[in-house]
C-alpha cells in the first residue's frame, strides 16, 4: 500500500487533526444511526491513549458555506462523548483562529471537536488559504474519512501540503479491503447492484466484467435493463438515454461468459407512496399505470441461489424503494442471504449498509464500507484524491 500506518508514528503531546465523516441523519437533535461514528472510535482511542491532543473535524449536511445552527455538530459531540465515556471539548466560536488558539491550549489526551467544516466555503473549494489555516491546527493530519476521499477538499487534500499526513485505522482497512477485492477476489466473484440509476453504475459495471463471475441487478436501475430487452415495465422509472448502453452491456457480458441476472417478478404499485395499492407480477412484465417498487419472491429465490455459491460478494444499492417499509423486503432478504453465505462479503453505500443494520445481520458481513461513490470509484480503478494526497512528498 505504501502508506505509513498511524500505529507507527509518534503522537505524544502532538496535535493530531482527524478528518472524519460523521454526516449522519439527525432528527430533532437525535442521531438515527451512529455506525459511522462508532467505526472511527479505534482511531480516536489509539491517539488519545498515546497522549495525543486530538482535534476532530467533520462536515454535516450542506449549510452552503455559511454558519447555520441547523447544521451544528453539537449532537455529534454529545454522541462521541457518550461512546468514549470521555469529555469532548466543544468549540466556543465558529472562528478558525479561535480554534487554532484552543488547539494549543488543550492537554495531552484531550479531544477538541471543531464546528461544521462546511460552514466555510473554502472547504469544498479546496481553498489553499483555508487548507493552510486548517494545517495550523495540528502537527499531524489523519484522514479517516474514506467516504469523501474521492473528493478534493481542503480538509482531505489541501491540508496535506503542509503537515505529515497518514490514514486512520478505518481508512487503512477500507483501502486494504478494496485493494484485495480488486486484485485477488476469491471466485466465484458475485457483484450485486441496485439503486435508482444506471447512469451512476454503468462505468463500474463495465469495469468489473473482466473480474466477476455473475452480476445481479435489482432496484429501479433494473427497469432500464429490462426495457432494453423489450420487457414491459409500465410506469417504472427508467433512463431512456441508457437503454442502448444497458442492452450492449448485457450482450458484452454474454460474450464474455458472465451471467447477468435481472428480476423475474416484481412488487408493483399504482403510485409512488407508502399508501399505494400493490400487487405482484411475474416475468411477463409490469402493466401500464403501475411501477416496479421491489423485487418479488421468485427473484429473491433466484438471487439467493447465486449468493449461496459465491466466493466473494460485493453489493451496492438496494433492491427496492426501502424508504417505504412495504417495499423493503427484497433488500432485507438479500442482506440475510449474504449473511448466511460462506463468501467474503463487502457491502457499500449508505442506504445498503443501513438496510443491513435493519436486517440485524451487520455482524455476519465481512466488511461494511463507509463509502458509497468512493468505493465504486476505487473499484472502477480511479485514484482517489484523498488517498493519493497521503502518499505525496512535501517540501
Amino acid at each position: 500500500m505504501g502508506l505509513t500506518r498511524i500505529e507507527n508514528i509518534e503522537v505524544k503531546s502532538k496535535r493530531v487533526f482527524v478528518r472524519v465523516d460523521f454526516d449522519v441523519r439527525i432528527e430533532n437533535g437525535n442521531i438515527l444511526e451512529s455506525s459511522r461514528i462508532e467505526k472511527v472510535i479505534p482511531t480516536i482511542e489509539l491517539l488519545y491513549g498515546k497522549g495525543a491532543k486530538v482535534i476532530i473535524g467533520t462536515h454535516l449536511g450542506n449549510p452552503g458555506g455559511s454558519v447555520n445552527p441547523e447544521y451544528s455538530v453539537r449532537p455529534l459531540i454529545d454522541k462521541l462523548s457518550t461512546l468514549l465515556d470521555k469529555t469532548v471539548i466543544a468549540p466556543e466560536t465558529n472562528n478558525i483562529d479561535d480554534w487554532i488558539k484552543k488547539s494549543k491550549d488543550i492537554k495531552d489526551g484531550d479531544i477538541l471537536f471543531l464546528e461544521n467544516l462546511n460552514y466555510f466555503p473554502g472547504e469544498e473549494e479546496n481553498s489553499p488559504e483555508f487548507a493552510k489555516k486548517l494545517s495550523e491546527l495540528c502537527d499531524i493530519f489523519v484522514n479517516d474519512a474514506f467516504s469523501i476521499s474521492h473528493k478534493s477538499l481542503a480538509s482531505t487534500v489541501g491540508i496535506t501540503d503542509h503537515v505529515p499526513s497518514v490514514p486512520g485505522t478505518l481508512l487503512y482497512r477500507e483501502i486494504e479491503t478494496f485493494q484485495n477485492l480488486v486484485n485477488k477476489p476469491e471466485k466465484p466473484f458475485l457483484a450485486i447492484f441496485g439503486g435508482s440509476k444506471v447512469s451512476s453504475k454503468i462505468k463500474i459495471l463495465n469495469s468489473l466484467l473482466p473480474r466477476v463471475t455473475n452480476i445481479l441487478i435489482g432496484g429501479a436501475m433494473a427497469y432500464t435493463f429490462l426495457k432494453s430487452r423489450a420487457v414491459p415495465v409500465g410506469s417504472s422509472v427508467i433512463e431512456k438515454d441508457f437503454e442502448v448502453l444497458s442492452h450492449q452491456f448485457i450482450d458484452k457480458a454474454g460474450i464474455g461468459g458472465i451471467e447477468i441476472l435481472l428480476p423475474v417478478d416484481h412488487i408493483i404499485a399504482d403510485s409512488y407512496s407508502k399508501k399505494a395499492k400493490t400487487k405482484s407480477v411475474d416475468r411477463m412484465g409490469i402493466i401500464d399505470g403501475w411501477m416496479g417498487m421491489d423485487i418479488g419472491s421468485k427473484t429473491v429465490s433466484l438471487f439467493e441461489k447465486t449468493i449461496k455459491n459465491a466466493g466473494t460478494i460485493f453489493w451496492n444499492g438496494p433492491m427496492g424503494v426501502i424508504e417505504f417499509d412495504k417495499f423493503s423486503n427484497g433488500t432485507l432478504q438479500i442482506a440475510k442471504a449474504i449473511s448466511k453465505s460462506n463468501a467474503k462479503s463487502i457491502i457499500g453505500g449508505f442506504d445498503t449498509v443501513e438496510a443491513v443494520y435493519k436486517a440485524g445481520v451487520e455482524n455476519k458481513i465481512t466488511h461494511l464500507s463507509t463509502g458509497g461513490e468512493a468505493c465504486l470509484e476505487f473499484l472502477e480503478g480511479k485514484q482517489l484524491p484523498g488517498i493519493i494526497a497521503l502518499g505525496k512528498e512535501r517540501e
